[in-house]
């Protein structure tokens, strides 16, 4: 689950080190040098942003070769377009000659104009490279099929599969099963991480991981350190929690505690909560269709006065053969052309990501169409990705589902108490997920040659507390490369702490905006202040600013810490 970017978000920090000390000297034609510059930009950038997001959406409802192949000739001509060093060079020159007498919006979208072709000033081979490799690994895992017993299964199969079976030995099946596509593409995404690292090392960064990190806007040793709070802040009440949970599952399978593996947690990741044994969220959505699911969904945005269904007119939200498996959110235009991909079930989870996926499609649509260009995005991927969070939430919160997906009043307000406890738990899971991805996509981009099998299971039972397989479900010796299934190191490379940064967000969101007379509150003045404070802003201001501005204080662990308790 994510939102879709074409670009990437770049940073103001990534030229401190040049910042200018004293008023440079305006040239007299300067500011309207540069006011041509950027209208000039805008219009050509925007034609091959639209081709590129149009070839993209192809490629991800098909999966045909000749749809993927028009994808990444689209992406390699927005790189080209961006790697012209006397477009750079003149942007640079006239950004400094000006940058004193623009207004806040027209020096906003010049320095994100001039960070874009910061970004790509590389070789036209390499980034071919980058771009066609990316392609194949996106492909193979749009295109694969897991086999169970000879058997082709979709990720959506076998997930219903492992949440139904009860004995242990085919539960071991069937995980491993999800996993198949690791050892398909271990190889070719350490091949593409290293190719990524000498990308990096052109624009002056020791690594891919450094190079996204900054440019995303963030200094690495700062969200390095969010990340070790955060890991100190949980450490001890995901340890209490997840022994209470081995003990339900333990009982739920017959087995010792100490004996439970992965493929007892439902999740092959571990980045969801098992459900409760004392309510199973899957019990309120079970008997809908799944037309259904995405009705609720509407009913919700309708009630908060958000224009989901904008986003569905053009949407893409049920399984079918070559489409892509998973779901995001993507923005084709910045005009008013958002759509979302799914393959929705009747499921607890399937309706968590329909309200995700929205809550992307709903901030992309609120965007202000009067801003340029260059600020017709979301102010910080964490931004969008905590929203999206947001409302995926509420599929679990008791009087949502009696209000908007009919359950039953007596059934669900009994559920309340159980229900929030288990988001307690998916909120210590799904941190100390992030925490895994975070280290060990910084060691993957660090050393791409390092015994990546094994530094996964290390970080994992460390973070975890899962125990490593050492053997098969046939008793062989098990070294499969169980990371490489995870597509967000191809599709999303380097994303992951934006989720965890984006619950922070959306923590803050709800103590904030969220409430009324003290108490959480759905209705039109949430809808209409998150689409005034959030959504109408873009990317207009640093996202510091952005937070504070929104929600009343810094970005901090403090509301999500408060959460838990």
């Amino acid at each position: 689950m994510y939102r879709l970017f074409l670009t990437v978000s770049l940073i103001a920090s990534f030229y401190a080190a040049q910042a200018v000390t004293a008023e440079p000297p305006m040239t007299p034609n300067a500011a309207a040098e540069l006011s041509k510059f950027l209208h000039t930009y805008q219009n050509e950038a925007l034609e091959l942003f639209k081709a590129s997001a149009q070839a993209e959406w192809e490629a991800m409802t098909t999966g045909k070769d000749e749809a993927f192949e028009k994808s990444a000739g689209r992406k390699l001509a927005w790189a080209k377009y961006h790697s012209d060093p006397q477009a750079f060079a003149k942007i640079k020159e006239l950004r400094k000659a000006a940058v004193s007498h623009l207004d806040l919006q027209n020096g906003r979208a010049a320095q994100q104009v001039e960070l874009q072709y910061a970004q790509n000033q590389l070789p036209e081979d390499l980034q071919k490279k980058m771009i066609d490799m990316s392609a194949e690994i996106e492909k193979i895992f749009q295109n694969q099929r897991p086999k169970l017993d000879g058997k082709e299964y979709t990720n959506n199969d076998l997930l219903e599969k492992l949440g139904d079976e009860t004995d242990s030995l085919k539960r071991q099946k069937i995980w491993e099963a999800l996993k198949q596509a690791g050892s398909e593409v271990a190889d070719k995404v350490t091949a593409l991480a290293k190719v990524r690292n000498e990308a990096a090392r052109k624009l002056g960064f020791k690594n891919y991981w450094e190079m996204q990190v900054v440019f995303q806007d963030y200094q690495p040793e700062d969200l390095l350190s969010v990340f070790k709070t955060l890991e100190e802040t949980t450490r001890q009440p995901f340890a209490e929690m997840k022994k209470e949970l081995d003990g339900e599952i333990a009982a739920k399978f017959n087995v010792s505690a100490e004996s439970l593996m992965p493929w007892h947690y439902d999740n092959p990741f571990f980045q969801q909560a098992p459900p409760s044994k004392d309510v199973d969220p899957n019990d309120f959505y079970k008997d809908k269709t799944k037309e259904e699911i995405i009705a609720i969904a509407v009913r919700y945005y309708e009630s908060i006065g958000l224009p989901y269904k904008n986003v569905l007119s053009r949407s893409d939200m049920f399984e079918r053969s070559g489409k892509n498996q998973h779901a995001f959110s993507i923005d084709m235009d910045t005009l008013g052309d958002v759509r979302n991909l799914c393959n929705v079930k009747a499921t607890d989870e399937w309706m968590d990501t329909v309200l995700h996926e929205g809550g992307h499609g709903v901030y992309s649509l609120g965007i202000d169409r009067t801003l340029p260009f260059v600020l017709r995005q979301e102010a910080h991927i964490f931004a969008t990705e905590g929203v999206a969070m947001l409302f995926g939430a509420k599929s679990r919160e008791a009087e949502w589902m009696i209000a908007f997906a009919g359950a039953d009043a007596e059934k669900a307000g009994a559920a309340a108490k159980t229900l929030k406890k288990q988001r307690i738990r998916e909120q210590l899971i799904f941190c100390r997920w992030t925490i895994v991805m975070l280290n060990f996509e910084k060691l993957l981009y660090e050393n791409p040659d390092a015994d990546l099998k094994n530094l996964w299971w290390d970080i994992v039972e460390k973070y975890q507390l899962l125990k490593r397989p050492v053997r098969d479900s046939a008793g062989n010796a098990r070294i499969a490369a169980d990371w490489a299934s995870k597509p967000h190191f191809v599709i999303a490379p380097v994303y992951y702490h934006n989720y965890m940064l984006g619950e922070l967000f959306a923590a803050q969101i709800r103590q904030s905006l969220g409430t009324k007379d003290g108490k959480p509150y759905d209705g039109k003045d949430f809808g209409k202040a998150l689409q005034e404070k959030v959504f109408a802003p873009g990317k207009r201001y640093d996202w510091k600013t952005f937070v504070e501005q929104a929600t009343g204080e810094p970005l901090s662990p403090r509301a999500f810490a408060k959460e838990l308790k």
